[in-house]
């Protein structure tokens, strides 16, 4: 969910502004994802490098709107009418012990839900999330209960954050970025990419039609 800021710089507006503006438009593209029966939605809001590299002001900001969009979704009628599972993954211990509460209260209430899996990046990095569970993996064969020979491709997958998603299909990125910014880089071996123009707040129910005709016209194919 790329451009927050630069449309509240293109709308000559605080970034706070826009980043209030983006946590709506997620809301409403959530609405639209249920609508059309997709059971998995993964969205990258906040990165490692984001909370390394961005002033003090702008991430209260962000950890305000994180705490009051966790706890609409805890309280959101249509989330439990339709079965919608809220997880939250990333270096969480990296966040304000706020958003932390929020997102346990967020994943207790609908813990028991399957229908609908909902996943917010926070706190996250692809290469992060490799790290971590190659560390894993060194634990355990240092302990004598995983031998070397066992280690493979499966394990690994075994040991992300949310081991129990399937690999993403599509990867959408907004704001005319055409890169992939270190999310889910071992999950998205074989996703389809598609990438817009727009700004994240400025994304409509059209955009996300056409990424999904774009990714129904072609053909999939898996190590070539």
């Amino acid at each position: 969910m790329d451009g927050n800021r630069r449309f509240a710089w293109s709308k000559s507006s605080t970034v706070g502004l826009g980043h209030t503006e983006g946590k709506k438009k997620l809301k409403e593209v959530m609405d639209w994802v249920l609508d059309l029966g997709i059971p998995y939605f993964t969205v990258y809001a906040l990165s490692t490098e984001n909370i390394s590299e961005r002033g003090d002001d702008e991430l209260d900001v962000l950890y305000d709107l994180y705490v009051s969009g966790l706890n609409e979704i805890s309280e959101d009628k249509r989330i439990h009418d339709r079965g919608v599972r809220v997880q939250v993954v990333g270096r969480l211990d990296m966040l304000p012990s706020k958003v932390r509460d929020a997102i346990s209260h967020a994943e207790e209430v609908t813990s028991d839900y399957s229908d609908f899996t909902f996943t917010v990046c926070l706190a996250y990095g692809g290469r992060e999330e490799i790290v971590d569970a190659v560390k894993s993996v060194a634990v355990d064969h240092a302990s004598g209960n995983l031998e070397v020979g066992s280690i493979d491709s499966s394990e690994i997958t075994n040991r992300m954050y949310a081991s129990e998603l399937p690999d993403p299909d599509l990867v959408i990125r907004t704001s005319g970025e055409e890169r992939i910014s270190n999310f889910l880089l071992w999950q998205i071996a074989y996703s389809e990419l598609h990438f817009s123009d727009v700004f994240w707040p400025s994304f409509s129910k059209s955009d996300l039609y056409e990424a999904i005709e774009s990714y129904q016209k072609r053909r999939r194919r898996y190590g070539g």
